[in-house]
């Protein structure tokens, strides 16, 4: 059984209580070895971030400092070239090829994914954790291209994701916030989205993934 990496990219700007609830919340659940905090340098799908990239690296290495489980990678800070997601991955398979990659998408990141840099590769390099929005059905909002992967992909047991090498997608609702680091109230008071609520996939309960993992089939 692999272990697991959490993959959560975004530009941080700024990282703040939204971000971190959920990336603690899928250690936690879901198992992870760690979830990994790579700030984009220079991202290709939105406006250029108020602070500089030095500044952001800085923001989330002092908000996961001491906190177990959380890591941060500067290599797409540092890189020369606009920061996209596939080339990290695929740097990150061949610096350790025992563990499973996962990369951690909210609702929005998700419906975008087709127009990202050779987005079809993703599903080969890691399985996708997405974080849904409360109340939103996101299966209704898929572009065709993306709804044919998710029919495909769509896997309601958690285990998957150490039972498998990639390309499986796992809905996790978390009970806090969604992945964009929205939340409400005093959990975020910068927040635009309400918490998901804990039922908004269903009322299906998925597993740990570390609790009587299927056997991976070539």
């Amino acid at each position: 059984m692999n272990s697991v990496l959490g993959i959560f990219g975004g530009t941080f700007d700024p990282i703040h209580c939204g971000h971190l609830e959920v990336a603690r919340e899928l250690r936690d659940a879901l198992g992870f070895s760690a979830v990994r905090f790579i700030p984009a340098g220079d991202p290709p799908h939105r406006a250029a971030p108020v602070a500089t990239p030095a500044h952001r690296l800085a923001m989330v290495e002092l908000a996961v400092e001491g906190q177990s489980g959380l890591e941060v990678d500067a290599r797409e800070i540092h890189r020369p070239e606009r920061s996209y997601t596939v080339p990290t991955l695929e740097e990150l398979w061949e610096e350790d090829r025992s563990r499973t990659l996962a990369l951690i998408l909210g609702a929005d990141a998700f419906l975008g994914l087709p127009t990202w840099h050779r987005w079809r590769d993703v599903f080969a390099l890691a399985h996708l954790v997405i974080v849904p929005r409360p109340g939103v059905p996101l299966e209704a909002a898929l572009p065709a291209v993306l709804a044919d992967e998710w029919t495909q992909r769509l896997s309601a047991d958690a285990r998957v994701l150490t039972a498998t090498p990639a390309g499986a997608i796992v809905l996790f609702c978390s009970s806090t916030t969604d992945a964009s680091g929205k939340g409400s109230g005093s959990r975020a008071a910068s927040a635009i989205d309400s918490p998901p609520s804990p039922h908004a996939c269903g009322t299906r309960t998925m597993p740990a993934p570390n609790s009587r993992p299927h056997a991976w089939h070539s």
